[in-house]
Parts: C-alpha cells; structure tokens; sequence
C-alpha cells in the first residue's frame, strides 16, 4: 500500500481530532502514503447519526479531560483544554475550504494548535486573521473568500459526503473504503498500511 492516501475527515473543534493532527503525517510519511486534509462540519453528522459530544455526556465528559491529558503526554503535544469550548469552528473550517489544497495542512495543523494548546478562541474572526498572517497568508483575502458561495458549498459538499460514508464523529480516516474512527485508531490504521492487517 506504499501508494495508499489517507482521507482525514476533521474539525477544529474536536479535541481528538486534535491530537491525531499531531500524528497523522508522521504515520503518513512511515508507509510512504499521503494524506488529504477533509474539513467538515461535525455537528452535522451529529445530528444526521444521532450521535453526540463525549463532553455532553456527563460521566464521559469527567473521564474525558484526564484521558486527552494522557493522551497528550504520551504524544509529548501541548493540551490546554480551552476557556470556550465548545467553540464555533465554521471560520476555521471554511478558512481550510478557501485554501489551495497544499495549504491546508498547515492550516490545520496551526488553527488547532492555537485552540487546544495556546486556548486562542478560533470562533472569532481576529484570531483566525492572526492565525493566517502568521503562516504567511493574507488573512484579509483568505477571510473575505470564506464568505463566497463556492466556499460555503465545498464544506458542505465535504459534510454531505462524511456523512453519506458513514462519518459519525472525528476524527475520522478512509484509506479506499475502509474507516478508522477516532485517535485511538491510528494504531490499527498503521497497522493497515503496513500489510498487517487484511
């Protein structure tokens, strides 16, 4: 599978998804494979599965916040659980739909870090300006092309198809047909790559 691409269904918002952006591309790189950076709205699949936010339930929301400490300490990543959370992440997700398809991990990889290591709130357009300015992009134009019908129709066009594969919650991975969901399962996805798994 030295040829194989990772599709990476993500949103900004999803502490998880978080933490396997951390760790995706390294995998990636071991199996020669690429990835591609899927922006989409998880609360539509939410709501399309019946699912819900670990964190909207209680006895999962207390085990959740020792467990992404674990999890981030065994990455050795940043995790400092945010002051606004939820947050909205549609910006940040149509930030990464106005961009060309190579500048979308960086973009990824940055509007997560500021939220879930630096507590920066994403859902204001100003953090997302400074975001881009400091990867070298021009925030004011990237920000104005957030707005365009085109942009607004590729998330949702990214959303709709999430959810028709069977995407009901993030992160989540396709290599071909085959999903892995959630961060605990890019070990079993390395596996796959790796042939060791049919």
């Amino acid at each position: 599978m030295s040829a194989a691409q990772i599709e990476f269904f993500w949103d900004s918002a999803s502490p998880y998804t978080y933490l396997a952006a951390t760790q995706i591309e390294q995998l990636a790189a071991r199996h020669g494979a690429t990835v591609r950076w899927r922006p989409f709205l998880l609360g539509k699949a939410f709501e399309a599965t019946g699912n819900r936010a670990p964190a909207s339930v209680p006895v999962k929301g207390k085990y959740l916040f020792g467990d992404l400490q674990l999890w981030a300490r065994h990455y050795g990543v940043p995790l400092k659980f945010p002051s606004v959370f939820p947050v909205a992440s549609l910006g940040s997700l149509r930030v990464a739909c106005a961009l060309p398809e190579a500048d979308v991990a960086r973009w990824a990889q940055a509007v997560m870090h500021a939220y879930w290591a630096e507590n920066q709130d994403i859902g204001q357009p100003q953090a997302l300006a400074q975001i881009a300015t400091d990867l070298g992009l021009d925030s004011d134009a990237l920000l104005a092309k957030t707005q365009t019908p085109a942009v607004k129709e590729a998330l949702k066009a990214n959303t709709d198809e999430a959810i028709r594969r069977g995407v009901f919650g993030a992160p989540t991975f396709f290599v071909g047909e085959q999903m892995f969901w959630g961060n605990d399962r890019l070990e079993l996805l390395d596996a796959y790559l790796g042939g060791r798994l049919g």
